[in-house]
């Protein structure tokens, strides 16, 4: 059958093709993608190509189905899946696979399977591994961007702190503790912000969240609340204080943090979370470097006596997607805080290319009908004119701002993309 998807074939080279999917084998599913959200590590293998780890080495001649961020429902299964998949469901995925030491991972290695198509099909690896994953939510979105929520869930999960009686390690953030969240305006920040207000176990009486940019603050003022279930919240803009590091530890009466997120790599902000901490602090590195020698000077004196640590996440596991999936399926995160923009597959290459330099975050595409790259903010002034923006503007309205579930099922009736 024909799909149509955005291709990778080297080094700042993505094409938008219609091409043949190969029939199924008995270990595969074919399902149809509705939506896919552009994730940075897409750029960063955009640029990198067949130097990025997860690229394969003959993509110039068997190019990839980028995008790892997608849902959509479940159209044809194989006979060894058949008693656990049926067609017509919906489903989420986990990419992060790592099967049998392989790096190969769908949106980066994998001519047939990707985000950013009409139709892929998923490897026997992804079933046999559980990372494909049953769901029954209202909406496609939540679905895909359950997986940079899992990553978000997964640098919670690997905090640790320590016990000098019995050399224990208690993982996750400290309960009761104070947490904060340098550079964390951003779509994974806010992302991050949200969290610990749903947690289950071990949740924190303060989150700090701090940027310097006066867009992405209001933005999260206007968004999220200043205190949920006895967790404090607090956004700081650090360049509205002279010294930044005392305003930070005030908060703290003095003490610190005792969990500290990394969000932007940036030497400086590394260096500001160590200063930081509390004793028996933790430090996750969280942001992702294209340079590989970036380096920060980290303090081992207080390594050594106060027992600070440090640690970097990347991803998250089929766990941590379950309780992604879980949590906004009840309504007690929403993964559309993330979203700024929405388009279609033909705005995909684009946005992909320039995604550091188009502001905002989250850009949510939907791959079956063309739309330019949209922002949300712009719903607006293009409803005056556009009886869909109309539509999706009023639905936006009330929901916050926030992309929505009405929303989405108004553009996928418009395309005529609902029928399954």
């Amino acid at each position: 059958m024909k799909s149509k998807a955005v291709r990778l074939y080297g080094a700042d080279d993505l094409r938008l093709e219609e091409f043949d999917l190969p029939e199924i084998k008995d270990d595969e599913i074919l399902v149809r993608v509705i939506c896919d959200s552009i994730c940075m590590s897409t750029y960063k293998l955009l640029k990198q190509g067949k130097a990025h780890k997860r690229c394969p080495q003959d993509v110039d001649t068997h190019p990839i189905i980028i995008g790892h961020e997608f849902a959509g429902d479940i159209v044809k299964v194989g006979k060894k899946w058949a008693g656990e998949f049926k067609p017509g469901e919906k489903f989420a995925q986990q990419p992060a696979l790592n099967y049998q030491g392989s790096l190969a991972s769908p949106g980066y290695s994998y001519r047939f399977c990707g985000g950013a198509s009409t139709y892929c099909i998923l490897p026997q690896e992804m079933m046999e591994l559980g990372c494909l994953l049953h769901y029954d939510g209202q909406s496609y979105y939540d679905a895909s961007l359950a997986e940079p929520m899992s990553c978000i869930i997964g640098g919670y999960h690997a905090m640790y702190h320590t016990n000098k009686t019995d050399y224990q390690h208690a993982m996750g953030v400290k309960p009761g503790g104070a947490v904060l969240i340098l550079g964390g305006a951003g779509p994974m920040g806010l992302g991050a912000a949200e969290y610990p207000l749903a947690m289950a176990e071990n949740q924190p009486r303060l989150v700090v969240v701090t940027d310097v940019d006066p867009e992405r603050l209001a933005r999260a003022k206007q968004l999220l609340p200043t205190e949920k279930a006895g967790v404090k919240l607090v956004l700081v803009n650090p360049r509205e204080h002279t010294d930044q590091y005392q305003y930070l530890m005030e908060l703290t009466g003095g003490q610190g943090y005792d969990d500290v997120f990394v969000y932007v790599p940036i030497r400086e902000l590394a260096e500001l979370g160590d200063r930081l901490m509390a004793f028996d602090g933790c430090l996750n590195f969280f942001a992702g470097p294209t340079d590989s020698k970036f380096t920060a000077a980290m303090n081992l004196y207080n390594c050594h006596y106060t027992s600070t640590h440090i640690l970097g996440t990347t991803g998250g596991n089929t766990a941590d997607m379950k309780e992604a999936l879980a949590l906004a399926s009840a309504g007690k995160i929403r993964p559309s805080v993330m979203v700024t923009h929405i388009g279609g597959i033909n705005s995909i290459g684009d946005a992909t290319s320039k995604l550091p330099t188009i502001p905002g975050g989250k850009k949510l595409t939907y791959t079956h009908f063309d739309l330019p790259l949209t922002a949300l903010a712009d719903f607006p002034r293009l409803a005056e004119r556009d009886p869909l923006f109309q539509k999706l503007s009023e639905s936006c309205s009330r929901h916050a701002g926030l992309w929505n579930a009405e929303a989405e099922s108004l553009l996928l009736a418009h395309f005529g993309s609902d029928k399954r």
